[in-house]
Formats: structure tokens, sequence, C-alpha cells
């Protein structure tokens, strides 16, 4: 994980956007927690009155450090996880604790902790410093994996944002990657592609109905559409072939100009 030390002069508009959007949320559906048992802010101050600041602190730090090992593995955060596994008897005080987690990421790791999934209220940590800078995606420790990923979620932009299962086999076969083989770098590839990939978000891999024999399609995940962009994986294409100029494909990049220029990624 990068440990990139931020100022406290990073925007505070954007760390308080955050820290509103998981109130929000937190006030409209608590895990764990029915409807009529939501506590409110009065009922959450006086929570906190009754502990001292050094407890929250902790409970804190221990979150942060649940977020870490968790991405560390590239598996999304569920509230749900969060609260069984580390605040249980403080659930309560959620709201408040996954504000000061916000911060604390932005400020000290300069990481954004953002939802991917308002179902399950599933959280990745977005290297932001990096995306500024022009890095791809988020890469970890595990390079030569994230450079298949690139290659895969080029051919299915590339293909009209979806492509059959046996399509993708046949494209990575000639680029020397055989599914049905074990690989140096990636191991099991198959598994890797559809179960690894599929578990950290960054693909979607679902049945095609009406498909006899079956036939499976793969998508862009919302891990991808959070870390990476169109436009990016356009440009990574381009690099491909000898660095031509991203508009050689006008269909493509004219897509990826409407999302970089759309209120929202996905």
């Amino acid at each position: 994980m990068p440990r990139r030390r931020q100022s406290g002069a990073r925007s505070s508009g954007s760390q308080s956007s955050q820290a509103d959007k998981f109130q929000k949320d937190e006030d409209t559906d608590l895990d764990d927690v029915g409807p009529s048992q939501t506590p409110t802010a009065s009922q959450v101050r006086r929570s906190l009155d009754n502990l001292t600041p050094a407890v929250v602190d902790r409970k804190v730090s221990e979150v942060v450090q649940y977020i870490l090992i968790m991405e560390q593995k590239k598996v999304p955060v569920k509230r749900k996880d969060i609260i069984k596994n580390v605040l249980k008897d403080y659930k309560s005080l959620y709201s408040e604790i996954i504000k000061r987690t916000v911060k604390t990421f932005q400020q000290v790791f300069g990481l954004d902790l953002v939802e991917i999934d308002t179902k399950t209220h599933a959280y990745i940590l977005i290297n932001k410093l990096d995306r500024v800078e022009g890095d791809d995606m988020n890469w970890g420790d595990a390079t030569p994996k994230m450079g298949l990923l690139m290659v895969i979620l080029s051919i299915i932009f590339m293909k009209g944002n979806v492509v059959k299962d046996s399509l993708l086999w046949h494209t990575l076969r000639k680029l020397r990657i055989d599914p049905s083989e074990r690989h140096d770098d990636f191991g099991d590839v198959k598994k890797l592609i559809t179960e690894e990939f599929v578990k950290q978000k960054y693909l979607e891999y679902s049945r095609v109905a009406h498909t006899d024999p079956v036939e499976y399609e793969f998508r862009w995940g919302p891990r991808a559409f959070k870390e990476t962009s169109k436009m990016k994986v356009l440009e990574f294409v381009a690099k491909m072939h000898d660095n031509q100029d991203p508009k050689t494909w006008a269909t493509q990049y004219k897509e990826a100009q409407q999302e970089a220029a759309g209120p929202s990624k996905h």
C-alpha cells in the first residue's frame, strides 16, 4: 500500500463531502441496526460523551488497520463486516468512527475510502495522489497481475464494453497466455480472471441468458471504474500499437471523452 503523508492543507471540502456521504448512508441504513434503532445525532453524541477520546481513537485505528488488511487482499470491505469484526458493541458510533476513518485515510495516507456497491455498502481504497499523477491502476505488489488485468479491461472496452469468455480466451492465447495452462507469473489463469479479479470487483462475469451450450461474458467491474478510466485504457491500447494517436479509434475515443465529461464514472 502507498504510504504518502499529506498535509492538512488537502481540500477540506473533499473530506467533508466524503464524510457527509457516509453520514447520509448511515442515517438511511445502518447494517445490523433496524430502521427504528438507527441512532440519532444526539444519541451518538451521548455515546461519545460516555467514552474517553482514547477509546474512540483506538476504534478508529482498528477500523483503519482492518481496511488496510482487507485492501492488501484486494477484497472490498463491507459495512456489516466492519461492525461485526471491529466495532461490535460500538456499532452505534459507526457514523462518527467512519467519518474519522475517512479523514485519517485522506490526511495520513492520501487515500479515499469510496463506496462501490450501494446495496451491500462495500468500500475500497483509492489512491487519489497516484491518479492525479497519471497512474492507471492501484498496482500494489502484484504488477504482473495488474498488467494482465489492464489487457483484459482493454479487450472488453475495445469490443464494446462486453466480451464473451470464448473470445477473451482466444485473444489471450494469441498473447501466449493459455487459460488452460499454468502460467509462471499468473498461476491458474482462468481462476485468476474468473474468481480473483471478480471477487476484487475489477471484473463482472455472468452467464449469457438462453445459450446452449452455456456461454459467459465479461464486463468491467465497479473497482475498475474507480481506479482507471476508458481514456486511460485507450491510451494504454494506443501505446501497445506503437504509440498511435488514441483518436485513431474514433468510436472508443468519443465514448472515453463522454465518460470524462460526465458527472460520475459509474
